[in-house]
Order: structure tokens, then C-alpha cells, then sequence
């Protein structure tokens, strides 16, 4: 599968093939470096904090729960369950298999990298972020997109923003937040198909 695949790339440096690997730093100091202005400098930080999210997280339970009753209570636990499973397998399973370190700690990408947040001690492939946020996208484009066909385009580029900020704050590569997006769009996809074969009339 395609996720093994970018696993295989990014496990470390030493293992990824030096144009590939010289691509994806290059692309790092694109957004951190040439990118660099006030607004981001203001903005990507927000993005990337979970904190920041919690009203449209209130929002989307609320909404749930309201318009749908108990279906809406199933839609909420398996959002939950999404980001959950995407989490749990992508911080604990994967990251510790490849060790990859992030790119505020590589050895090259450290030295003219702006970092804009605290570097954090984990390993950098895939992006947490990224599995999470896609896996919660996904699964809400696949619930819904009957009812909003836009609500495919607006959660997608919600969730593609947040890996933006994580390249952009210098704590991942864009390998990274890229196999954490396909691996979120796989769980997520997988959970709605199990949502809809319990709810087909949804």
C-alpha cells in the first residue's frame, strides 16, 4: 500500500533516496524559510493547536446530536473513533518502527530552520497531526457529502491547512504530513464505509 511505501522513504534519513530526500528539505525550507511572513508567523501556530479547534469540535457534536438525535450520537463516537484509531496507530506504532526525527532536529534542516513552536520530543513520520485531522475529514466527507456536496472541499482543505502549519512551525517534513494524510484518509474512509453498512439510509 501506498502509506508502506512513504513509510519505507521517510524511516530515516540514511534509508530515503537522496533526491527524494533533498526534495522533501527542499520543500521544507520553501514553506519555513521562503514563506516566512507576520501573518503566518501568527496564523500557523493556531492552526496546528488542537486547542484551537475546540469550538468547531463543540460545533460539530452539538449539530450532531441535535439534528440527527441517536444517529447523530453514532456519528460522534465514530468521528471520535476515527481520529482515535488514527492517532493511537500513527504515534505508537508507526512513528517508534521508523524513527524518522523532525526536521527542528536534523541535523542539516536544523541549522537554517525557523522554528516558530517548541520542537517536541517524538519522531517526525508520519505527522499525528495529519493522520488525525485527515482521518476526521474523510469521514466526514464520506457521512455527509450526499447532503453538502462542498463539505468534501471545505473539510479537505481544513485538514491540508493544519499539515501546512506543521511543515510551516518547522516540526515536520512534508513527506511527513503527506503519509499521515493518506494514512488518515484511510481510516477515516474505512470507518464511514462502516458506518454506512449500519446505517444505509443515511
Amino acid at each position: 500500500m501506498a502509506i508502506f511505501a512513504l513509510a519505507k522513504i521517510g524511516a530515516n534519513n540514511n534509508l530515503m533516496p537522496e533526491q527524494l530526500l533533498q526534495l522533501d528539505r527542499h520543500l521544507f525550507y520553501f514553506i519555513n524559510h521562503d514563506l516566512s511572513n507576520p501573518f503566518f508567523d501568527w496564523l500557523m501556530p493556531l492552526l496546528r493547536n488542537a486547542r484551537f479547534w475546540i469550538p468547531l469540535y463543540i460545533f460539530i457534536i452539538g449539530f450532531c446530536i441535535y439534528k440527527y438525535r441517536k444517529v447523530g450520537i453514532i456519528i460522534v463516537l465514530m468521528l471520535a473513533a476515527s481520529a482515535g484509531v488514527a492517532d493511537f496507530v500513527s504515534a505508537s506504532i508507526i512513528k517508534p518502527a521508523i524513527q524518522r526525527v523532525r526536521p527542528c532536529r536534523d541535523p542539516v534542516t536544523a541549522e537554517k530552520d525557523i522554528p516558530r513552536v517548541r520542537c517536541g520530543s517524538g519522531y517526525s513520520f508520519p505527522s499525528t497531526h495529519a493522520s488525525d485531522h485527515f482521518a476526521m475529514a474523510a469521514f466526514i466527507s464520506m457521512v455527509f457529502s450526499r447532503r453538502w456536496r462542498w463539505i468534501w472541499w471545505v473539510s479537505m482543505l481544513w485538514a491540508a491547512s493544519i499539515c501546512f502549519a506543521q511543515v510551516y512551525v518547522s516540526v515536520h517534513f512534508p513527506i511527513d504530513v503527506m503519509g499521515g494524510a493518506l494514512f488518515g484518509l484511510i481510516v477515516g474512509f474505512g470507518i464511514a464505509q462502516l458506518f454506512k453498512k449500519f446505517q444505509p439510509g443515511f
